[in-house]
């Protein structure tokens, strides 16, 4: 399969590149795109890649490709991939798939109107311990309650220590002038006129929270509703209850300056609960884990099973060739990705109500 490569960041460089690399068997890089023409030139050489491009509609317009995967900052991923999309190219695109409802109604008509999918990157969902989990709930019974947890330090605390990731100041001003304008174009396309606080709340949903809702959806469906939700430290800590039937869930996510990484969700059976537990994406091969804690008569038993060493990227680019090379339907389409951006926005309308009654109580 012939690949260009959009966008060769943190992400591409530590996982996407090399796991391509790695399945040369069924992936051959054929072109490459970044704004920082160093960096171009030097990921290239690394790779063995002479087609190189700064402009991402050149690359979609000039090489013939089977598949594009768009790796580069979120406000240009619905661009790129409706430009792949109407040159008949398959497309894999990093999450978030975009940031508004209005930019995810244009992917899905651009993938109709093509006969080509289109692959959103949740990997968490590709974990073996996930799929375990999810085949564990649909036997569990009665769920009493669930928890969501991502709390993570900051990616520079952990990437030095495992891998070398190049970065240079070429990128030219008027390039970093649009993206931050978009960025706050799209924001306010999405939630309104909000508060700075509110606008990086969303943009903390949109990025890390999206592998926690995605996930939760897939494990237990659409919440009914959100029954309270709170930001704090300029939107980069958000909390949420989601009631379902019978039961609540409780989701808590944020960034900090500790050199660790909590992300997991747990789920409470009667006598039973089930937990997947995510170590950081920035080492390769640290797999999810599925922990099994339950009650059987006078004995509490506690198992933890690793079904496998190979990390979730693996297992969501393997899928991806069988989407591309034997038709097999994505499992995380457009589509999809909408359910989530609709869990967003009701956290969104629940982290406003808590501004405006914060805002009464202060006068």
């Amino acid at each position: 399969m012939k690949v260009g490569v959009i966008g060769l960041g943190k992400i591409a460089q530590i996982i996407h590149l090399p796991i391509l690399e790695d399945q040369c068997d069924r992936y051959e890089i054929c072109a490459l795109c970044d704004v920082s023409p160093n960096l171009l030139g030097l990921i290239g050489e690394r790779y063995r890649v002479d087609r190189l491009y700064t402009n991402a509609g050149d690359l979609i317009e000039h090489e013939t490709l089977d598949a594009v995967f768009v790796l580069n900052s979120d406000e240009y991923h619905t661009d790129c991939v409706v430009a792949a999309l109407k040159r008949g190219r398959q497309v894999f695109v990093e999450k978030p798939l975009c940031l508004t409802h209005a930019e995810v109604n244009e992917i899905m008509l651009a993938e109709h109107e093509a006969g080509v999918r289109v692959m959103v990157g949740y990997m968490r969902r590709f974990a073996p311990a996930f799929s375990l989990v999810v085949e564990e709930v649909k036997k569990l019974g009665k769920i009493n309650y669930v928890t969501i947890r991502d709390i993570i330090g900051h990616a520079p605390l952990i990437m030095p220590e495992s891998s070398v990731v190049h970065r240079f100041d070429d990128v030219p001003e008027e390039a970093v002038r649009d993206r931050a304008e978009r960025a706050n174009r799209l924001v306010r396309e999405a939630i309104g006129d909000v508060s700075e606080d509110l606008g990086s709340a969303y943009r903390l949903l949109c990025g890390l929270s999206s592998h926690d809702i995605s996930a939760m959806r897939e494990l237990l469906g659409v919440p009914k509703r959100v029954v309270a939700a709170a930001q704090w430290n300029g939107g980069r800590f958000i909390s949420a209850i989601f009631k379902y039937d019978g039961y609540y869930a409780s989701f808590e996510t944020g960034v900090d300056g500790q050199r660790r990484f909590e992300a997991h969700v747990e789920v409470y059976g009667e006598a039973k609960s089930l937990k997947v537990q995510y170590d950081t994406p920035y080492i390769r091969h640290l797999p999810a884990t599925l922990h099994i804690s339950e009650t059987l008569g006078r004995t509490h038993k506690e198992t933890l099973m690793r079904p496998t060493f190979k990390d979730s990227y693996v297992y969501e680019i393997l899928h991806f060739h069988d989407v591309v090379a034997k038709g097999a339907h994505p499992k995380t389409t457009p589509e999809d990705f909408k359910a989530d951006l609709d869990i967003f926005g009701m956290i969104m309308d629940a982290l406003k109500h808590e501004e405006r009654q914060s805002g009464q109580e202060v006068h």
